[in-house]
């Protein structure tokens, strides 16, 4: 029987058929009510605040603001290596999840496994010790994988949907809208996120949109009420002023820069992941130990590249002329290299600001070399094409560089336009690519 939805998008689920609004069962069923989208938005955006309210203040106590430490570079690879034997320790013994097996996009949806609330103390403690490990990783994806498994205990208890898939799907991602809505700091990242990757697919798109616009707007305003840091507006700069016909040349060519750099990140995810699972196979306590020990050694030298880069960025870029663009592009290319050796290493995390961080690196580096090309656009415009094909989602990835970095409406079209010449770029390589592989298949047959 065919979805029955009222002028709010609920269905009424009954058994194992759907019932029209006010019919004989109407309000018996499991199917999600607007009550539940509240509750669990709700549930979401409280949890989300006060799991990076505690970990910004274990990692102050740990790290930022420890005399000791700062006095002792020697515990940097002691505090790496505990953490990361701490992870693998969750994951062994707790069965904590990873994304080892996934990609960018999955570490932001939660679906590196599959969900089951009862790891959720495995998955809790796997993802303080990731992020206080010092991995390149940012704390978006342990929100997916934390707020997924919440919302997956919520819907048991509760009974929603059990005899609906569509609405279990889209009560998770309305939970993980208000979470994210609220660390990114707009009311529609998540609403778009959603929509492009077609979560649950066209049949239910509009109630789906209904719930994640409801739940996300909740996220957002609970979060701005406590007046926690959102990424929005974290890399800022100055404003463009006019827009010039040589603005759009530099938009197509820094396009090129950003779609290297995501060609780049495929490149050392498929590398790591291979030279891992050679090494280390199913091990997975010596899989985090080992990637804890590539981490240590680069971050004892120079220690720039721990954690996101959500802190480090902003002292580079106000320190950009004496740090130099040599390592500036050193600092963007170990970024991206610890960013795969963690994915693939087992820790629990999101890609978005070592995106950003190395984007941000080779903008800055090429400011230096180009002083008079404005520096909004070199970082931007590498930005939102990096992340345009490493997410595979061009909306999004422009709503969130341009909130991220203040963009204004001329550069929001500079924006746009790199996004396209990476998409552009990238279809390119992947038809190059299948004919080369056709071209050889024929030679074999």
């Amino acid at each position: 029987m065919q979805d029955i939805e009222d002028t709010t998008g609920t269905t009424v689920v009954t058994g194992s058929t759907e019932t029209e609004s006010g019919g004989k069962n109407a309000g018996e069923g499991t199917g999600s009510k607007l009550w539940h989208i509240i509750l669990i938005a709700l549930i979401a955006i409280a949890f989300t605040a006060a799991f990076l309210t505690f970990y910004g203040e274990l990692n102050r106590v740990i790290w930022l603001d420890n005399e000791f430490v700062k006095a002792n570079r020697w515990t940097i690879p002691v505090g790496v290596l505990l953490f990361s034997l701490a992870v693998g320790l969750c994951q062994k013994y707790l069965h904590a999840p990873n994304v080892i097996n996934g990609s960018f996009v999955e570490s932001l949806k939660g679906e590196g496994e599959e969900v089951d609330y009862r790891t959720f103390p495995g998955a809790f403690l796997s993802s303080i010790f990731s992020l206080l490990s010092g991995a390149s990783i940012g704390p978006e994806g342990t929100i997916a994988v934390l707020v997924g498994d919440i919302a997956c205990y919520t819907r048991e208890k509760l009974k929603i949907a059990v005899h609906s898939a569509s609405d279990s799907l889209g009560f998770d991602v309305a939970g993980m809208a208000s979470a994210f809505n609220g660390i990114v700091g707009n009311v529609l990242f998540t609403g778009i996120f959603a929509t492009e990757f077609q979560v649950g697919g066209k049949k239910h798109a509009l109630r789906f949109l209904t719930w994640n616009l409801l739940a996300g707007a909740i996220g957002y305003m609970f979060y701005v009420a406590l007046g926690l840091p959102a990424f929005a507006q974290s890399i800022s700069f100055a404003s463009i002023g006019d827009l010039y016909l040589v603005y759009i040349f530099y938009a197509f060519i820094l396009g090129v820069f950003g779609a290297l750099l995501a060609v780049f990140m495929g490149i050392s995810m498929k590398g790591a992941g291979k030279l891992m699972d050679r090494v280390f196979g199913d091990k997975v306590v010596l899989r985090t130990l080992g990637a804890g020990v590539v981490v240590a050694v680069v971050c004892y030298f120079i220690p720039e590249v721990m954690f996101s880069g959500e802190a480090q960025i902003h002292t580079l870029i106000d320190n950009s002329v004496q740090v130099g663009a040599a390592m500036l592009l050193l600092y963007a290319v170990l970024k991206i290299l610890l960013l795969a050796i963690s994915f693939k290493g087992g820790y629990i995390g999101g890609p978005i600001f070592p995106i950003l961080f190395s984007s941000t690196m080779i903008g800055l580096a090429l400011s230096l070399i180009f002083p008079a090309v404005p520096v909004s656009i070199l970082v931007l415009c590498i930005e939102v094409a990096a992340i345009t094909l490493a997410l595979g989602a061009p909306l999004t990835s422009i709503l969130l560089v341009a909130v991220v970095g203040s963009a204004d409406p001329h550069m929001l079209a500079l924006l746009v336009l790199s996004a396209v010449t990476a998409m552009i770029l990238a279809q390119a390589l992947k038809q190059a690519r299948e004919k080369r592989s056709a071209g050889r298949g024929e030679i074999t047959e």
